[in-house]
């Protein structure tokens, strides 16, 4: 990926936003670390610190995310609802997780208990944002039973653990975050780097095995595009 400056620059940094943008794509797309994706940049002759490279992914990640959610296709109606440990400062959290059946991740929620509640307001996001599904496969959680008969009367709800396996595969971008970078220090931040890591591998990380390498590189374009596009809508 080419480094223009060809766009205007952001107010009150010194660096063009195209390589703000280069720098949080090589974040999520490759899972670095700030160090690795300073030394990209130093290569390229572009001489930041690891700690500047974290505060523009903090600021910016979220913004990238926020448009692949806006232009993004309506999701497929059957879909996917599992929950996952993660511990944070010692302490249990769950990580909710709802993807369409076609293994796009609809979002992420970070939550303290693993309860009727917990479960309701998860599921009521996705159905107020998509509409009801038509199809809902969780495992045997009873937690889900009266959140999804309130929320989605019509739907046929699946409640049996084998059926979710294609869920676990989409936990294991969780499991490799915390293998490189650690455990998370806080409720809040598991929320929004995975919450942004996860929309934004949808179109940074198309599934290569089950395309044809010319399809590939025009889903790659593509995505190339997009990003250049989400680039130029960036605001200080």
């Amino acid at each position: 990926m080419n480094i223009p400056s060809s766009m205007s620059r952001l107010k009150g940094f010194r660096c063009p936003r195209e390589v703000i943008a280069y720098a949080i794509w090589a974040y999520h797309r490759f899972a670095l670390s700030t160090a690795d994706v300073e030394d990209l940049l130093a290569e390229r002759g572009v001489i930041v610190s690891r700690e500047t490279i974290r505060l523009w992914v903090n600021r910016f990640s979220a913004h990238f995310a926020a448009c692949i959610r806006r232009d993004r296709p309506k999701p497929n109606d059957k879909w996917h609802l599992d929950e996952v440990v993660i511990t944070i400062r010692g302490k249990k959290h769950w990580l909710w997780r709802a993807i369409d059946t076609d293994g796009d991740v609809l979002d992420i929620l970070v939550r303290t208990r693993r309860n009727a509640n917990a479960a309701k307001r998860f599921f009521k996001r996705w159905v107020a944002q998509f509409g009801e599904p038509r199809v809902v496969i969780t495992d045997n959680l009873r937690s889900y039973i009266k959140p999804v008969s309130a929320l989605a009367p019509q739907a046929d709800h699946r409640a049996y653990k084998g059926l979710n396996n294609a869920i676990e595969v989409s936990h294991r971008l969780t499991w490799k975050w915390e293998k490189l970078f650690g455990r998370f220090n806080s409720h809040r931040q598991a929320q929004r780097c995975l919450s942004a890591h996860d929309q934004i591998n949808l179109i940074l990380g198309p599934r290569r095995y089950q395309l044809t390498a010319t399809s590939y590189r025009h889903t790659r374009n593509d995505a190339f595009s997009l990003w250049a596009a989400y680039t130029a809508e960036m605001a200080a």
